[in-house]
């Protein structure tokens, strides 16, 4: 795609899904990948390892670069030296794909305050941290920038039992649209993706069940879930020049789900 040869891009909570098959396509885009983990290194290298082999793939003479860059993007000072990291390594930082996430279960009234604000300051809070210093950087050495905010078609679709996690994506939709509208002509697109179902390790309960699996399918009109690479391509082309007068957006990967797939057959009130 138009654009990525060459760029920076910082990937949050890269060491596997989503963020590891953004991680990888970005990488054979031709992009540096900052790749970032919060505890197992042994998987953030497994994600480097199959970067650099795409990279080496696609990209002539595999002058692609990677990072492993550890923290915790609900700490403040984490992200600080995560993004300094990204920036004294490779010059700059050009893409920020905001993909961490965390989410718990438990009745709305028996939700914790401390599990409620875990998930938002994983998911909300330091996805804004990580575009300000982003926003700050680039706003400092006069260059443009991409933000890439990875939602949840449950930033639309109430999700009962997981209310901190659909509150949190309601609040990138509108974290998306905000940041996009302040920055636009200063060069800084802000937009957003929201997967439906995806084969991912944090949905393995369902996966790894056949009933549940059909069950999940079912409301979907394609049938089937999604693969984190279908994901990661759609990111790839918002963060290219392919996607250059697109901001303030958010592209619902979802094999149709939010289509209301229970009323696909013709009904009347």
């Amino acid at each position: 795609m138009k654009g990525l040869a060459g760029k920076n891009a910082l990937i949050t909570g890269a060491s596997s899904g989503i963020g590891q098959a953004i991680a990888i396509r970005l990488a054979q885009e031709g992009c540096n990948v900052a790749i970032n983990y919060r505890k197992s290194i042994e998987e953030a290298q497994d994600t480097e390892m199959m970067a650099m082999q795409a990279a080496c793939g696609q990209v002539e003479g595999c002058g692609v670069r990677s990072l492993l860059v550890q923290g915790d993007v609900s700490q403040e000072a984490d992200i600080l030296s995560m993004v300094n990291t990204v920036v004294e390594t490779f010059g700059s930082l050009d893409i920020l794909v905001n993909n961490a996430g965390i989410q718990k279960e438990s009745p709305s009234h028996e939700t914790s305050t401390q599990d409620f604000d875990q998930v938002l300051g994983v998911n909300l809070r330091g996805a804004f941290l990580c575009a300000r210093e982003t926003i700050k950087h680039c706003l400092s050495q006069g260059h443009p920038g991409i933000i890439i905010n990875v939602s949840s078609v449950h930033e639309s679709i109430p999700r009962p039992m997981y209310a901190s996690y659909s509150i949190s994506k309601g609040g990138m939709e509108n974290l998306t649209k905000t940041l996009a509208l302040e920055y636009a002509a200063r060069g800084i697109r802000v937009n957003a993706v929201a997967p439906g179902a995806t084969i991912t390790p944090i949905n393995q309960d369902w996966i790894d069940h056949p009933e549940k699996q059909a069950r999940v399918e079912s409301h979907i009109p394609m049938a089937r879930a999604g693969t984190p690479e279908e994901m990661a391509a759609s990111v790839a082309f918002l963060a290219s020049d392919d996607a250059s007068y697109i901001t303030g957006q958010t592209l619902f990967i979802d094999g149709g789900l939010t289509l209301y797939a229970d009323f696909r057959e013709a009904w009347s009130a």
